[in-house]
């Protein structure tokens, strides 16, 4: 029945302006804004819906991957554009001072967006 519904994700934040700010200009994502929802259209057409939320919580995972051809690159460039990468000393997810985990799956980095949604890039071949 949904086989052939061109489906896409969405996720809350508190302050729709925020978000905008930062997944436009941080991130340099093309946003578009309309009916006080943020739609952020990202490479190969998906697109992904920001609602705002009262009283928001962020969720305890990751909800928007990025794939990126060089982790440390990605992970440079964004710190430079004000982003701060979590750093993690877990028995299971453990980051070096950048912020990058390496050696456990392809190397990530996890940050968050000004709501408190933990997003990522991860290492990836992109053709």
């Amino acid at each position: 029945m949904l086989g052939d519904s061109k489906a896409f994700s969405g996720f809350a934040v508190g302050d729709i302006g925020k978000a905008k700010e930062f997944y436009g200009r941080t991130l340099g994502l093309k946003v578009s804004e309309s009916n006080g929802l943020l739609t952020l259209h990202l490479a190969g057409g998906n697109n992904v819906l920001i609602y705002p939320k009262p009283n928001h919580t962020p969720a305890g995972f990751t909800v928007l991957n990025f794939p990126v051809n060089d982790v440390d690159q990605a992970v440079d460039e964004l710190t430079k554009r004000g982003v701060r990468f979590e750093i993690y000393d877990l028995p299971d997810i453990e980051t070096d001072k950048k912020g990058i985990m390496r050696g456990n799956g392809p190397a990530i980095a996890w940050f968050k967006d000004p709501a408190g949604n933990i997003l990522s890039v991860l290492e990836q071949e992109i053709s």
